[in-house]
């Protein structure tokens, strides 16, 4: 009787270990191949707009944009009628592609070296990385936090650069223009469509 106990526990000790490694290893690997395919984007002898582009359609497979927008509007986000978050959703997409692939087709042939992984939950795995210093940047330190409830479509959910979390700088952004709007949602929502628009 013992015997199966400890039988039992030893194979569900395993199954345990088993699925962290291939949890860890999954999210891992997600993160290489997605820095690997921005790479070689920006490494082409393309124009900016064609890499921007190309950029926005990784963005859409690899990150969790609905996820990102949801967190970024704070408390506001239960007060919205079901239009409105419709709206923001629809807004919000466009500012973050724009947005994330303007800023990274600056760069030309980033370098990023994934480092290690930390699993935080079934929910949630920390991936570390560098991002190789050269003659215009030091060595940037990224932390990537993938999203693993389905361990079939890994997606970004934050990255947090030399310590900063980038979806909690935009939520604190967000809040600051409702706040300065006296609460009015649709002073974040003009102000995303003049972003888009620009």
């Amino acid at each position: 009787m013992l015997a199966k106990k400890i039988n039992k526990l030893f194979i569900l000790i395993i199954s345990i270990l088993f699925f962290n490694t291939e949890l860890l290893a999954s999210s891992k690997e997600f993160i290489s191949k997605l820095t690997t395919d921005a790479s070689k984007v920006l490494a082409r002898s393309e124009s900016k707009d064609q890499k921007m582009l190309k950029l926005k359609n990784l963005a859409e497979e690899n990150v969790d944009i609905n996820g990102i927008g949801m967190y970024t509007l704070g408390k506001y986000r239960k007060s919205l009628s079901e239009n409105q978050i419709n709206e923001y959703k629809s807004l919000f997409r466009e500012y973050f592609l724009k947005s994330f692939s303007s800023r990274l087709s600056e760069y030309t042939d980033p370098k990023i070296n994934v480092l290690s992984e930390e699993v935080i939950n079934k929910k949630y795995t920390i991936v570390f990385s560098i991002l190789e210093a050269d003659e215009k940047r030091p060595e940037i330190k990224i932390d990537w936090r993938v999203y693993t409830i389905n361990p079939e479509k890994l997606l970004v959910r934050d990255l947090i650069i030399e310590g900063l979390s980038l979806a909690r700088t935009q939520r604190e952004e967000f809040n600051s223009v409702i706040q300065n709007g006296d609460g009015n949602i649709e002073v974040l929502f003009q102000n995303l469509r003049e972003f888009i628009s620009k």
